[in-house]
């Protein structure tokens, strides 16, 4: 609490001192009613009166005493541990507990504090104090209230004079604290001066200015936070480089890939692989290739994909990767876009490289931008490019997509699915709208449309809880919208009824797919049962001869002079016909 204002009064300004002393009551003066006064006395029912025995004042000269404020921070991770037992070390903290649990104290202190908890837990069972007990008609009229709606809460500004592009969003795994943007320039040839390649991380709470700022040696495409270990984070630079950082170290690399093994484009998707050591991460650039990386060890990849659906294995026959996919779900397989508008699924236990190439999925015109899984169906996976977003499912691998977006007017950007709702997704737009869809209320129309900015938007992020959505801009803008929670609540059988429909639409393009096959396989017969071609001036000239043929006939019939014949060679009834006639 900060006082502003203080008042002081001198000891002197307070009045004469009260002395106060005990004594018998004792009657000072006895007056009698008047009788002739009655007739006028009219009784208030009913009466209020209030008696202040002191003068009310704002300030007293009874005040506590200020107390002394300060804020701190304390940042625990994991404490109670000796110097010499390392955390992180399963082995050394397992045989440490068992030593504590054998002492006699141990025994004692559990016992001990063991009847206190047991006192309060009976204590709270007795009575929940808590509890609702119209919650189920509550959410049903906030349900029927309720519109989807978003509101932007903050946005981050690139400090720099020169603009940049976002390119790509990170939040922090602990409960999303802060955000990494990844600020690079696309454009081909960018030749501005005194372009810098920082990128930052912003904490929400300071969004005023950077927590911390990174220092890469080229300009940084994609920024991923480890999941496992939360202070390092790993980068893919223009150049094809791969940077990784330690955030308690500061904001310079910790360890950066040689040029003559990264790759020889940008890297447009990198992102961490789960693992006993957590330092295993992949990556893909337009060069064709996918790498496999350990952080503890970066002069080369410790393995190597090159991405050619032909199965030659050949580099030059190779497609571009624009996009990345990798969930932890299924640890062996990933998606990857490419920018010839194909989807690659592939299978990292195969034995061979070709056999690596597990499925193509023919997917758009243009490339594709962004292919990310569904977090609930994991064999769902949704992808953006050209002007539509469109839902996969690895069940049917020949097929198109089960559904589809209409086509927009301008370019869709990136996408994310939302973490709490499986039927909800986001999609951003070259145009600066945010579209936010939920199959199970509308298809064709989008539930919220946003005009989050003038400039196109290029990344969208969703937080884990699903309230706020980061969207970044061409002109390194980061707009954080919170939504409103019936975009972002998980409702009752929303997940059964999501499954449903995504089996419905499969089964759907599964008989419209072996409809397809019966017509191209009747259209075959067709053409097998056709005889051998025949020539075309024969085919004409006996086109010719019926024609005219037919003609003749029917002004044989009408009874008409046939040009080229004489009477006598028609026939008799014929003539007889003209005759009477």
């Amino acid at each position: 609490m900060e006082i502003k204002y203080e008042y002081t009064r001198k000891r002197s300004e307070f009045g004469r001192p009260c002395s106060f002393s005990d004594f018998l009551a004792e009657v000072t003066a006895d007056i009698q009613p008047d009788p002739s006064l009655a007739d006028n006395f009219i009784p208030q029912d009913p009466v209020d009166f209030a008696v202040q025995e002191g003068p009310v004042m704002a300030l007293h000269e009874v005040n506590t005493e200020r107390a002394q404020v300060s804020v701190r921070g304390v940042n625990h991770v994991e404490g109670g541990w000796p110097k010499h037992i390392d955390p992180k070390n399963s082995e050394l903290t397992t045989r440490y507990r068992e030593e504590v649990e054998r002492e006699e104290v141990y025994t004692k202190t559990v016992q001990r504090l063991g009847s206190l908890v047991e006192h309060y837990i009976r204590q709270n069972n007795a009575i929940d104090i808590y509890e609702e007990y119209f919650e189920e008609e509550e959410d049903e009229e906030e349900e029927e209230e309720e519109h989807p709606s978003a509101k932007t809460i903050n946005v981050l500004r690139d400090p720099n004079k020169i603009r940049r592009m976002c390119t790509h969003l990170s939040w922090h795994p602990d409960a999303n604290r802060a955000v990494a943007v990844a600020y690079c320039s696309l454009d081909f040839q960018d030749s501005r001066k005194d372009m810098t390649f920082d990128s930052y991380v912003w904490d929400l709470g300071k969004p005023y200015t950077p927590e911390l700022t990174l220092k890469p040696s080229s300009p940084v495409v994609i920024l991923e936070y480890n999941s496992k270990d939360w202070y390092h984070m790993l980068g893919g630079c223009y150049n094809g480089q791969i940077v990784y950082w330690d955030t308690r170290k500061g904001g310079l690399p910790t360890e950066t890939t040689a040029v003559e093994f990264s790759h020889r484009d940008p890297v447009y998707g990198a992102c961490w692989l789960p693992s006993r050591t957590g330092t295993e991460c992949l990556s893909c650039s337009t060069d064709g290739q996918i790498l496999w990386w350990d952080i503890r060890k970066l002069s080369q990849p410790s393995e190597r994909l090159i991405l050619d659906i032909t199965r030659e294995d050949q580099l030059k026959k190779a497609l571009g990767a624009t996009s990345l996919d990798f969930v932890p779900i299924m640890p062996t397989k990933f998606l990857v876009g490419t920018e010839q508008g194909i989807i690659v699924s592939c299978n990292r236990d195969a034995k061979t490289p070709p056999e690596k190439i597990a499925n193509i999925f023919s997917s758009h015109i243009g490339a594709v931008y962004t292919v990310t899984r569904n977090p609930f169906f994991p064999k769902v996976f949704l992808s953006v490019g050209d002007w539509t977003a469109r839902i996969w499912t690895e069940e049917l691998m020949d097929s198109s997509s089960i559904m589809e977006t209409k086509n927009h007017t301008a370019y869709l950007m990136d996408a994310c699915w939302s973490p709490v709702k499986p039927a909800v997704f986001f999609t951003v737009r070259s145009d600066g709208i945010l579209d936010v869809w939920d199959f199970l209320f509308h298809q064709k129309e989008p539930s919220l449309t946003v005009k989050v900015s003038n400039d196109p938007l290029l990344s969208v992020r969703s937080q884990d809880n699903g309230q706020i959505i980061g969207c970044g801009t061409k002109m390194g803008n980061v707009s954080l919208l919170q939504i409103s929670p019936g975009l972002c609540t998980l409702r009752k059988n929303e997940k059964n009824l999501t499954s449903t429909m995504f089996e419905r639409e499969a089964r759907r393009e599964k008989v419209l797919q072996e409809k397809y096959r019966e017509r191209q396989l009747r259209e075959q017969e067709r053409l097998r049962a056709q005889p051998e071609e025949e020539n075309p001036q024969e085919v004409f000239k006996q086109a010719q001869e019926d024609f005219f043929s037919n003609i003749k006939a029917e002004q044989r019939r009408r009874g008409m002079d046939v040009p080229g014949e004489d009477k006598e060679s028609q026939p008799a009834a014929q003539l007889e016909n003209q005759e009477e006639e």
